[in-house]
């Protein structure tokens, strides 16, 4: 029996997967400030490789449903580290309107951007995070404190942009910035929760406005495969 191209086993494949790192996605958010898009987006290119998803748009749209699903986590965790005053309010105002900007430029390029774009920035940065993660040292460092002006504006700009071709929060981003800059960890990812609802909610718009360009025929096909296999595995998600 198939439905929607797949079979049963791999419709609960897909659904005890899509459960499984969905709550994942949202530890992940309330612990490291993260809206778990490094971990959403692998996955759905997966899900979507099983479902038939045309090459070409299956990496864009697994980066806006990533972003769509950061909005609800994101929110939660900010609010939560916000309850603590953890988040850095300085920070966050000087970083808010860059980071927007950001965001409207990586929605742009993404309406235009090839599909290998998106896997390239996405593998560039992850291997950036685990590097810095795994090799750096507390000597390594950009400076005592962050930086003022056009420098800080620069870095929420690229903050901004990084995390919608990825479809990330911006955790991944600021995290490491705020670190290299001698920021506590504990300030750095509540900070990063803040971020992660300024940049996945203009995020997820930018994605649905590019659905509507590139070929439509294979989309339209390719989301009505996809609707038809989570609709079909709802119930074994349920259980």
């Amino acid at each position: 029996m198939a439905i929607a191209g797949l079979d049963v086993s791999e419709l609960l494949e897909l659904a005890l997967l899509l459960v499984a790192v969905g709550a994942l996605s949202g530890f992940l958010a309330g612990l490291f400030g993260i809206g778990g898009g490094a971990i959403l987006v692998p996955v759905f290119y997966e899900c979507f490789r099983l479902a038939g998803v045309p090459l070409e748009v299956r990496m864009p749209l697994c980066i806006g449903t990533s972003l769509a699903i950061i909005i609800p986590t994101s929110v939660r965790s900010y609010r939560a580290h916000y309850a603590r005053g953890a988040v850095d309010m300085e920070r966050l105002k000087a970083w808010w309107l860059p980071v927007l900007i950001g965001v409207v430029a990586g929605s742009v390029t993404a309406r235009y951007a090839p599909e290998r774009l998106f896997k390239f920035v996405f593998v560039g940065m992850a291997w950036s995070a685990a590097a810095r993660l795994l090799l750096a040292r507390e000597t390594w460092k950009f400076g005592e404190d962050l930086p003022k002006g056009p420098l800080m504006k620069i870095y929420g700009f690229l903050v901004g942009i990084l995390s919608t071709l990825m479809g990330i929060g911006g955790g991944l981003v600021s995290n490491l910035l705020m670190t290299f800059y001698g920021r506590p960890i504990h300030q750095a990812v509540a900070t990063s929760s803040a971020l992660a609802v300024l940049i996945s909610i203009p995020g997820t718009l930018g994605y649905t406005r590019r659905s509507g360009s590139g070929p439509r025929t294979r989309c339209r096909s390719a989301r009505w495969r996809w609707r038809s296999a989570l609709t079909s595995s709802s119930p074994a998600a349920g259980l």
